[in-house]
């Protein structure tokens, strides 16, 4: 030890558990104490000058750049003059109440959505229903009054969040799909599951992007048109279901076969077998996983830029051409870093909590949360 005379006989116990684990894992021995306080010094150091950077020095408004680049700490101000056009796209001006109402109604469907009071089909199909049609009449108008708005013109925050709902809408029954499909007994339905998730794992989500947008209407009969933001959709989706197909799977292999062989000892067919028993449980054991792949697909619809949708991402990198602004984007992304962020650490704890919910059903008195 590096510190042998020291005592925590004297110390109070609550602070005994600290102090052990500083010790052990810290200054156990003089080379590791070394490095301990070389981080912290470190760390003292680069904290310090974020913290005067990104608050203490900071502009956080005002309309005139030149006082942003005067000033010697971050240019928040970027953030509060050009937050609509980051955050709304190509969408016409005055028409922006419009996606913050449809984005209300989306996080308020999404909240009660994961309530578990509210795990019902017979709440959820109606509630998402109202959600989805109350959302398409908002964006795209024609009715009640509402000026029309193509999609061609949506974009910014409301715009990725589409994106992603409908990946993970879609994308999640296809997979549940595709897995079993890939387990089937059935030689052709197994090896079509195989050559589809195959096919597509293989190849880059830019180029199913590029046939979703250029080569699919070119199959389409004449005078017939699908909307280039479904297509996309549906491309991302599938690309996203063949991925979340192979977790699904690694689930099912997971349950004991002693789990099926109760199932046939109670005379139960396939589909109850897999529906009531099995899959259940395999969604239980990759849940882990396929949040990982859940947090990827809100990341993966900023590749939309490749294909002229304005998404967050590439509202953010068309705002940062203003020629007054443009050299704070270090500000902007740092911005659109944190919406991220926040998306996926709310989507990470709240699988996180599931996974506890469903490990209390099964062990009640481990349950504390």
């Amino acid at each position: 030890m590096l510190f042998p005379a020291l005592s925590l006989s004297a110390v109070p116990s609550q602070l005994r558990t600290p102090l052990l684990w500083l010790r052990r894992h810290l200054f156990s021995s003089v080379p590791q104490t070394v490095l301990t306080l070389l981080l912290a010094v470190l760390m003292w150091n680069v904290g310090n000058k974020l913290l005067h950077w990104g608050i203490l020095d900071a502009v956080w408004y005002t309309a005139d750049p030149d006082i942003c680049h005067a000033a010697v700490g971050a240019c928040w101000a970027v953030i509060v003059e050009k937050h609509r056009p980051i955050l709304f796209g190509l969408y016409p001006y005055d028409e922006h109440w419009r996606l913050v109402l449809a984005m209300g109604i989306w996080f308020l469907a999404l909240a009660l959505s994961l309530m578990p009071r509210f795990w019902h089909s017979r709440i959820l199909l109606p509630l998402w229903l109202v959600a989805v049609v109350s959302i398409a009449i908002l964006m795209s108008g024609g009715v009640f009054g509402l000026s029309y708005v193509p999609s061609s013109e949506w974009g910014g925050l409301p715009l990725t969040i589409l994106l992603f709902s409908g990946t993970v809408v879609i994308g999640m029954p296809v997979s549940v799909l595709l897995a079993l499909g890939r387990r089937s007994p059935l030689p052709f339905l197994r090896g079509l599951s195989v050559i589809f998730i195959e096919g597509l794992r293989g190849v880059p989500l830019i180029t199913i992007l590029f046939v979703a947008v250029n080569v699919f209407p070119l199959f389409l009969p004449a005078g017939m048109e699908i909307n280039k933001l479904l297509r996309i959709i549906i491309g991302i989706a599938l690309f996203f279901a063949c991925y979340q197909a192979e977790v699904i799977r690694g689930g099912l292999q997971s349950v004991p076969r002693g789990q099926y062989e109760a199932a046939m000892a109670l005379n139960l067919g396939y589909w109850h077998t897999t529906t009531k028993i099995v899959l259940p449980q395999a969604l239980r054991i990759c849940l882990p996983a396929m949040t990982n792949h859940i947090i990827a697909a809100m990341k993966n619809t900023s590749f939309v830029i490749i294909i002229g949708l304005f998404d967050i991402l590439t509202a953010t990198s068309s705002v940062m051409q203003d020629p007054l602004w443009r050299r704070y984007y270090i500000e902007t992304y740092i911005f659109i870093s944190a919406i991220y962020l926040l998306f996926g650490f709310l989507l990470s704890r709240y699988a996180l909590w599931v996974e506890k919910r469903i490990d209390a059903s099964r062990n009640p008195e481990t349950y504390h949360g």
